[in-house]
């Protein structure tokens, strides 16, 4: 039997990775990080979280871990909801110029290279000339 097939029977009924999981190890590389800079402490910090991370994906308790990744998701919603939608953004700046309305200050998508256009905007309908 392969060392695949034996980790694949090991790992039945066990939890696995999941999105606090990948938050938790990706908060441990940035703290590896921060600990070059000879930050007190943070080196103690790092084996710990690292440590919890694999006692989550090799327990067997999968109704409380995905209670942890509820609550985590829950309370991390607004903050990746603005990362992402930030990040939506700068790849439209590619494309698209994004204006803001004069009168109701609601943010207007158009394409790039049209030159100088009118703008309608959708919600309160005033119209304004930019370049695009």
């Amino acid at each position: 039997m392969s060392f695949r097939q034996r980790f694949a029977r090991f790992m039945i009924g066990r939890y696995g990775m999941d999105q606090f999981g990948q938050f938790l190890f990706g908060l441990s590389m940035f703290l590896i990080v921060i600990s070059i800079f000879r930050v007190p402490y943070v080196h103690l910090l790092v084996p710990v979280i690292i440590v919890y991370s694999y006692f989550r994906i090799f327990s067997r308790n999968i109704y409380k871990r995905q209670q942890e990744n509820n609550f985590y998701l829950k309370h991390s919603y607004a903050v990746r909801t603005k990362f992402n939608k930030l990040v939506g953004e700068l790849k439209q700046r590619r494309t698209h110029h994004i204006y803001r309305c004069p009168g109701c200050n609601q943010k207007i998508r158009v394409p790039r290279g049209r030159g100088k256009i009118e703008i309608r905007c959708p919600k309160c309908s005033t119209t304004f000339i930019k370049n695009s």
